[in-house]
């Protein structure tokens, strides 16, 4: 089995097929980093989570976070509902942690703008 993927890790958009078959052997891409992104995309993708948690006491109601490093994308939805329950109050600063281990992942998601 093939599948087929456009790799994102630079502007050029490589057409990526990757054989599950055949131990996730990938061509198409231009440059070795291109095959590390189609096997890892295949076997297990990730994706690093932006949003936005409510905040108490700042100009804006809403403070900006992300995920540290990139999570399973299986553990997305999870981690949004954890962040639907979190409030924050001002005042907050970029970097400060707003959900330490986030769906047991071992990332925490911090907030992006100091508010």
């Amino acid at each position: 089995m093939v599948k087929e993927l456009v790799c994102i890790v630079c502007p050029k958009g490589c057409r990526l097929h990757v054989d599950i078959d055949n131990d996730y052997k990938v061509t198409g891409n231009s440059c070795p980093r291109g095959a590390q992104y189609g096997r890892n995309e295949v076997m297990s993708p990730t994706r690093v989570l932006t949003s936005t948690v409510k905040i108490s006491g700042a100009m804006y109601s809403r403070c900006p976070v992300k995920t540290e490093a990139p999570v399973p994308k299986g553990k997305l939805l999870e981690i949004m509902g954890l962040l639907n329950g979190v409030s924050l109050t001002a005042p907050v600063r970029a970097g400060q942690v707003v959900l330490a281990d986030a769906a047991g992942t071992g990332v925490s998601v911090i907030a992006t703008k100091d508010l």
